[in-house]
């Protein structure tokens, strides 16, 4: 399976950018799916997961409320809508995909995933 993440980009602050995920090899929906982020200088960290079904979500408590994940098995994508953008979300963005064990858990560890994609850069100014 390979991922392709786009739609990065340079926004300023309080701007919106959506991110997509685009799978292919496999059927997306065997896959539960994940966004992480890099800021320069810092480890991987956790932003949105979501099951293979969509049925379970779960967010960073910094970014609740202003992203939101979602999933087009039919497109086989995974998106991320980053609205209200602050400076500390400036960051490459990782899309992450892991062969689905079909339940409700939403993996939220990068060692949980298995697939990554390439990342997208975004880039906030203040």
């Amino acid at each position: 399976v390979q991922l392709q993440a786009s739609g990065g980009g340079l926004v300023q602050t309080g701007g919106s950018l959506r991110l997509s995920c685009v799978v292919s090899g496999r059927n997306i929906g065997i896959y539960d799916m994940g966004w992480f982020r890099q800021a320069p200088g810092k480890e991987h960290e956790f932003v949105a997961g979501m099951t293979w079904s969509g049925s379970r979500i779960s967010y960073a408590d910094s970014v609740k409320g202003r992203f939101t994940i979602s999933r087009d098995n039919a497109m086989n994508t995974v998106n991320l809508q980053m609205n209200s953008l602050k400076s500390e979300d400036t960051a490459i963005y990782f899309c992450a995909a892991r062969i689905s064990a079909l339940t409700t858990i939403v993996h939220t560890r990068v060692d949980d995933f298995a697939f990554w994609g390439q990342g997208t850069l975004v880039t906030v100014s203040s």
